[in-house]
């Protein structure tokens, strides 16, 4: 049997950056449209990323705010990817899919505590 790869994985150089740019966009775009939670974390973000340059005059510590609130959007991107492969594998209940959804759900909440802290941490220091 013969291994399968994608067509596009033989790419290189400039068209391969195009191209990954509009697969990189149109996961943005059903991100968006299909996950409610990343629709949430898109509007926290365009809340607190602002926020951050209005509440320091650090650099570092702005860096640090950005950044934790940028990690939580692409921890949900990554859990939504995990969730759609389970689902296009079974809807069925199964102890290995209710895990690996749970494990998603909880790098998405560390995600969040970690906002929690370094914006703790930026701003009282």
């Amino acid at each position: 049997m013969a291994h399968r790869e994608s067509p596009h994985k033989g790419k290189t150089g400039l068209t391969r950056v195009w191209n990954a740019l509009f697969y990189s966009l149109a996961g943005l775009k059903a991100a968006y449209r299909h996950e409610d939670a990343f629709r949430q974390e898109v509007l926290l973000a365009a809340v607190l990323i602002p926020l951050a340059f209005f509440l320091t005059p650090d650099n570092l510590a702005r860096a640090l705010m950005v950044g934790s609130v940028l990690l939580v959007l692409v921890v949900e991107l990554i859990n939504s990817a995990i969730e759609a492969t389970v689902d296009r594998i079974s809807l069925k209940d199964h102890v290995l899919a209710k895990r690996a959804k749970d494990i998603g759900s909880a790098s998405v909440f560390v995600a969040l505590v970690n906002v929690i802290v370094m914006w703790t941490l930026a701003l009282t220091a």
